[in-house]
């Protein structure tokens, strides 16, 4: 049969109509030199950068809740069409794929609108603002069979594909503690706050209420927006949610933690109602399998410092791994480092170590490819979605003030009021569908 006679985009619209079909993409379905017509949600700050990189394809769709940065954008696309509700982007019929790079709080609806529609989803990180987001944004992407990827840029870059192979490879031997640090939320923007009781002016150029979507109806501040989203409940995850989705990756990856169960426990200053801790430290325990040790993941954030003897090794926004053979301290974005290990070699990495490309596009790439051709992504949400299970956990432990253990076959701690932080309830016209 012709392409001209069934295209792809004529099949996925048939499969829109009957959302329990899953959208299987063939092989193939795209000429060597066809474009996706791509839709992008959120045109500012990360999601700039975002747009910049998929700008290769057909940029159909622009929507952003802020006029200006909508406008720039486009200005730069001038052939797409503009949308300050995500929700009438996603009704635009010749879509293939969408990026959202939205506030956390707006993941998850936008993102399970698109897989419904049978589009493919880049979708930044972390993948959900709950943990029971999580599960179905994977649960959804796998019975859809459809091209996804959490925007965790560095999942390909080289010091993290050659940390995974070391980890795998046993060039420490049993992984026992990993020690993981960053100094968010530092300056970048402020937690342990009380809500503001003042009401401001809305900007001209900034839909409010399309912003607070899913979330409770409040008066608009500039203590939220723009970025400082992160540091509020209803809107962010907090510095564990922006920086472990990043630093936790390739301990995730390589020591295969996703559906394992854990107990976590966080400890911070007071819990503030509205907004996250200054600092905060976080243990993840993961009991010994059959084919594994137990396994200590220790999260330090903010101006909270590990013990002198980790501290001295561990670089911040790094990791240490501490093995029963010796130890890898890895920085953000650097190559690991192998301590006292005689036959390394001189930039303390092992000898034979192989070279990836790595660029900021690579991570779009992969996914645009996989749109295409249906190979596979490093960051799919059947991978993206258990790992920020683990990672959201951090935030119920310190939310709760105690221990829980966590058991991912039910998703359930056991613990009545974690297990209300492990969901939350949305606005009419904006839950998950």
């Amino acid at each position: 049969m012709s392409r001209s006679s069934i295209t792809r985009r004529t099949a996925l619209k048939a499969g829109a109509a009957a959302l329990a079909a899953p959208a299987i993409v063939p092989a193939g379905a795209f000429g060597a030199n066809e474009k996706l017509n791509i839709g992008v949600i959120g045109v500012g700050g990360r999601g700039q950068s975002d747009l910049n990189a998929v700008s290769t394809e057909s940029i159909v769709a622009l929507c952003d809740v802020d006029e200006q940065r909508l406008g720039a954008a486009a200005n730069r696309h001038p052939g797409a069409k503009t949308y300050h509700d995500y929700r009438q982007l996603l009704e635009q019929d010749n879509l293939d794929a969408v990026v959202v790079a939205t506030p956390d709080h707006h993941h998850a609806p936008a993102t399970m609108r698109a897989m419904n529609r049978g589009l493919h989803v880049y979708c930044e990180k972390p993948l959900t603002h709950t943990v029971e987001e999580a599960r179905k944004i994977a649960q959804v992407a796998t019975v859809r069979k459809l091209a996804t990827q959490m925007g965790t840029q560095n999942h390909e870059h080289p010091g993290y594909v050659r940390l995974v192979e070391l980890l795998r490879g046993g060039a420490i031997g049993d992984v026992r503690q990993v020690h993981v640090m960053t100094d968010r939320p530092g300056r970048w923007w402020s937690q342990g706050m009380d809500r503001p009781a003042q009401t401001q002016k809305v900007p001209s150029h900034l839909h409010w209420n399309l912003w607070l979507g899913p979330a409770r109806e409040r008066s608009y501040h500039e203590a939220y927006v723009p970025f400082r989203w992160r540091g509020w409940w209803d809107f962010g995850c907090g510095a564990i949610g922006d920086m472990a989705i990043h630093l936790l990756d390739p301990t995730f990856q390589a020591l295969n933690l996703g559906g394992r169960p854990v107990r976590v426990a966080s400890q911070g200053p007071p819990l503030h109602a509205h907004s996250g801790p200054k600092h905060m430290t976080t243990k993840f325990t993961f009991p010994a399998q059959k084919d594994s040790v137990e396994l200590s993941v220790y999260w330090y954030e903010g101006t909270t410092k590990p013990p002198h003897d980790i501290a001295a090794k561990l670089p911040m926004n790094g990791s240490l791994f501490v093995g029963s053979d010796g130890e890898i301290a890895i920085e953000h974005g650097q190559q690991p480092q192998l301590l006292d290990r005689p036959e390394t070699d001189g930039d303390g990495a092992a000898a034979g170590q192989e070279s990836s490309p790595f660029s900021q596009t690579h991570h779009h790439q992969q996914w645009i490819t996989a749109c295409k051709t249906g190979s596979a992504t490093g960051s799919n949400f059947g991978y993206a979605g258990p790992f920020t299970e683990v990672v959201l956990l951090g935030n119920v432990a310190y939310r709760v003030g105690r221990e829980i253990e966590y058991d991912p076959v039910e998703m359930s701690t056991g613990d009545r009021e974690a297990d209300l932080l492990l969901r939350k309830d949305y606005r009419p016209g904006w839950a998950l569908s």
